[in-house]
Parts: structure tokens; C-alpha cells; sequence
């Protein structure tokens, strides 16, 4: 929804200006900082929606924010900025928890695109007909609550990780592209790199790993969910 707070992370005033500016023009409010401890303290005081952090950063670098974020238990949405492919896969192994990865450079129309997919996703309310819970071996999901549980145990999945597994769940047993995932998980199309859904499937798959239902990938394709 318009109106809610965009905070921006980089040192790079020319990026911030203009990222803020395109943010204006669609009724969002944005704070920028430079530096990782700013940004820590602008996440505590100002409670913004999501947060675009750039990795590279003076003081403390976009890793050690989004990382300190998430072991403080900050629910904000993170989209993370990268200055090159294999950054994507120091966060894969850091397991750091943004819920989405743009590498620089990039166009200002689609990380506008992203922001609002993302706030979208978790402003939405479910229907009368997608609020009823789904049973898939020992996996139980509620939209409603956003609960999943494991053989009665509460999983703990972040915004991002949750509507993924709603993804394959209402098509279980079908296998999907990476595309087709952005699409129904994300909520965009974005043609070129598709790394964000192996990300994710990854720290998905981590979660459940207990469950009798797995992710399976189906090699040169995609992924499935199966029983």
C-alpha cells in the first residue's frame, strides 16, 4: 500500500536519489542511509516496511546488517543489492535471510516492481476459499495464521519461505520452473537470473527437512513438491 516507509541502504548518493525518487512517484515514503550501524538504528527507530541494502558498505557491510537484523528477530522485508553474481552466493552460504537479491547494475523500474511485489505479498488477505488449511503427509499449512507445522511441531519460516511452499503446495506435483516460481511466489515476471528460488528452495527444503514432504528438482527444469 502506498504511504509506507522504504528505507535505503548505500553509499552511493546518485543510487539512493534516484531509487527514492522513482519510490516517490508510487506514494511510498523513503529514509536513505550510508552505513551499516545507520541502517541498524534506522530499522529501530523509524520501523520501515522493507529495506534495500546495499553489501557493500562502510562500517558494518549489508551481510553483518541483514545477519544482526535477523538474530534480533526484525521481521522487515529485506531486498538485498549486489554488486556482482557471486555475492548471491556468499548469502547462500551465510544463509542470511533477505527475502530477495537485485545485482547492480540495475533498472529503478523493476527493483520499484520488486518493493511493491514484496509489500503486496504481505499486505494481501486471503480469500474465504484459500483460508482453509492444507494436510500433505505430516505437513500442515494455515494461510490464514501463515502456520506451518511438521508432525504438530511449529516451523518457523520467514514472509518469503512461506509463500514459496504455498506455491508448490497448491501445485503439488507439478513441477515448476524457476520462472514460473517468481511468478506465483514473488509475484513478478523477471527474465535473467533466477537465483532468489534456489535460494530459497534451499533454506525451504532446511526447514522441512524432517517432513515427509520434500522439494524435489528436477534437473534442467525445476522443482516439485512430493509425498
Amino acid at each position: 500500500m502506498s504511504g509506507e516507509l522504504i528505507l535505503l541502504v548505500d553509499d552511493e548518493p546518485s543510487i539512493t536519489q534516484l531509487v527514492s525518487l522513482y519510490l516517490d512517484q508510487e506514494g511510498y515514503k523513503t529514509l536513505s542511509v550510508a552505513d551499516g550501524r545507520s541502517a541498524l538504528e534506522a530499522v529501530e527507530r523509524n520501523n520501515p516496511a522493507l529495506v534495500v541494502l546495499d553489501v557493500m558498505l562502510p562500517e558494518l557491510d549489508g551481510f553483518e546488517v541483514c545477519r544482526q537484523l535477523r538474530a534480533g528477530g526484525q521481521g522487515v522485508l529485506i531486498l538485498m543489492l549486489t554488486a556482482r553474481d557471486e555475492d548471491i552466493d556468499k548469502i547462500v552460504g551465510l544463509e542470511l535471510g533477505a527475502d530477495d537479491y537485485m545485482t547492480k547494475p540495475f533498472n529503478p523500474r523493476e527493483l520499484v516492481a520488486r518493493v511493491k511485489a514484496m509489500l503486496r505479498r504481505v499486505n494481501r488477505t486471503f480469500s474465504d476459499g484459500s483460508q482453509a488449511a492444507a494436510h500433505l503427509g505430516d505437513l500442515s499449512i494455515d494461510p490464514a495464521s501463515r502456520e506451518v507445522r511438521v508432525g504438530g511441531e511449529i516451523v518457523e519460516l520467514r514472509t518469503q519461505e512461506f509463500d514459496l511452499l504455498m506455491a508448490f503446495v497448491e501445485h503439488k506435483r507439478m513441477v515448476l520452473t524457476r520462472e514460473q516460481l517468481l511468478k506465483l511466489a514473488w509475484g513478478y515476471d523477471y527474465l535473467g537470473q533466477t537465483r532468489t528460488v534456489d535460494v530459497h528452495v534451499a533454506h525451504l527444503r532446511k526447514k522441512i527437512a524432517d517432513s515427509t514432504v520434500k522439494i524435489e528438482t528436477v534437473t534442467g527444469v525445476g522443482y516439485k513438491l512430493v509425498v
